[in-house]
This record gives C-alpha cells, structure tokens and sequence, in this order.
C-alpha cells in the first residue's frame, strides 16, 4: 500500500514511518523542510507546508492512504484555530484526489465533561476531517508514554524534580495511559483492517490509574521520594502555570496539556480489540520503556 504520513518529523510519526516500511507499505512523508529530515533512506520525502493548500495535492498522486499526525500547540496560544484551518486544508485537497482513506490520532475525553482546549482541538479536528468524501478511521488515546513525549515529560520532569507536590484536585482525575509502542501498533493495524474504515475507536493501555498514581509510580521508578498534597485552590490555568515555570516543557505545549489534566480520560468503548490484537502495555513497563531502562 501507497502511505502518506503528515507530522513525520513529530513524537509518533517519525515513529510510524519505519514499522510502515518493515511491513512492506511504499512511505512518503510530508514535510516542510525535506533537507532535515533524517528518516530512514526507503522514505520518499515530500517537501511542503499544509498551511500552503497547493503544496498538497502532488504529495498525494498515487497514495492509498493518508496518515493526519498533526498538532499545532507549539505555534502558541492560537493553536486551535491552526489545527482546524490545517485540517480543513488536508480534508479538501484528499477529497480531491484518490486517495481512499485518512488514519487519524485524536484525544480521549467525554464532551460532557467540558474539555479543556487541548483536547476540544483534538476532537474539532476529527470532526473536520470526518467532513470529507473518503474513510477515515479516527483512534483517540489518553497520555501517551515514551521518550520525547511532551504528556511524559511533564510526568518524568515533576518527580523528579519535586519532593513534595501542591496539587489541585485533577491530581486524582482518572486516566488510561497508552504506550507509544502500542499507539503505533493500533495505527499500523486499522491500515491493514479494511473493517475499520469509516469508524472511531478509543484506545488505551491495561490501566486506568490517577496522575497522582502515575506520579508516584514514576517518582519509584527513577529512585524519588514523592509526597503530594491535593488543594482545591489551584485552577486549571494557575496549576498550568505552576508546570510550566518547574519542567523545562515548552509553554505553549505545557500551559495545554495541564489545563487538560481535568477532563477524565477513559477508555469506554473496546470494539477495537475485534479487528486489531495487541498485548498492552502496562504502565510501569511503558515507563521503564520510556526511560531508556
């Protein structure tokens, strides 16, 4: 199969492209820069800038199937008008093309729950991309752990750099950690699963566990003593303040993802275990992993 993957140079992507590769898949990536990428020589690399709309259409002769690993956090504070406009801009040049298919990473999180802007981003851009005349396949995850991580940064950064943690409340906040290996196991396994086109499935690694447990596991891992006290005091935006002046994260991605430390993230719906068959993960071998251990 013809891949394209979008956000190749980013946390998953650039991690997707090789096993594509070892399974026989022919791989283009999509970049802006095709000087700096550094991906494995098979690759064909296509230089361009999805903000620029007719750059797009050439990347796409020949290709079966489109990977959308983007996110724009990193561009500042406006970065939820960015991701819909990048968005909108791939849903209409694939559209046009032939491609048939388009495979995309999205965020867990109950609408109900007044989603932080992070993942609200993460959800306007499926609903965008669900707009356009082909399948896509839609997986949303929780914290992804694995080395460069910014969501594991944060975890890794505050245990080990802080004895005793004032908290707000999202500290007890319910989540379902994922391994980045098993991330990129569910996205290589909805390509070869003709049954998941045109569907949305959640998925998640085998524990459901709070922050505070994530920290203290963490914190055990890398040798720390870790005590955290749980206030009511500190809002999102104050506590996104707080991570951002301890982990050395940038703050356009840091300010985001705390502020989304709210909403729980939960797998709900399994059905994806009929069409693609993992181990997961636990967390603590995903953290080890992570680690370099």
């Amino acid at each position: 199969m013809h891949v394209l993957v979008t956000g190749a140079t980013g946390f998953v992507g650039s991690r997707l492209v090789e096993p594509l590769l070892k399974a026989g898949h022919e791989v283009r990536v999509f970049v802006r820069d095709a000087a700096d990428y550094r991906g494995p020589r098979e690759v064909e690399v296509y230089e361009g800038d999805l903000l620029e709309p007719e750059t797009i259409p050439p990347a796409l002769e020949g290709i079966d199937a489109v990977y959308y690993l983007v996110h724009s956090m990193k561009s500042g504070g406006e970065f939820e008008a960015m991701d819909r406009k990048l968005a909108a801009n791939v849903r209409d040049a694939v559209s046009e093309s032939n491609v048939d298919r388009v495979i995309y990473l999205g965020g867990l999180g109950d609408e109900t729950d007044d989603l932080s802007g992070h993942l609200r981003s993460r959800r306007e851009v499926e609903y965008v991309l669900e707009e356009g005349s082909y399948d896509l396949t839609a997986l949303r995850a929780a914290v992804i752990i694995g080395e460069e991580s910014a969501s594991f940064e944060l975890i890794e950064q505050l245990t080990a750099r802080l004895p005793v943690m004032i908290t707000p409340r999202w500290v007890r906040t319910d989540c379902q950690p994922i391994a980045i290996d098993d991330v990129i196991a569910y996205l290589m396994g909805v390509l070869e699963e003709p049954e998941t086109a045109g569907e949305t499935y959640e998925i998640g690694g085998p524990d459901v566990l709070t922050y505070q447990s994530m920290l203290h596991i963490t914190s055990e891992i890398l040798g720390k003593s870790l005590y955290i006290l749980p206030v009511p005091v500190l809002t999102p935006m104050l506590s996104a303040y707080w991570v951002g002046l301890v982990t050395d994260v940038a703050r356009d991605v840091a300010y985001p993802l705390a502020a989304g430390l709210k909403n729980p993230v939960v797998v709900n719906d399994d059905r994806i275990s009929r069409y693609v068959e993992i181990d997961p993960t636990p967390f603590e071998t995903a953290v080890r992993q992570a680690l370099g251990e």
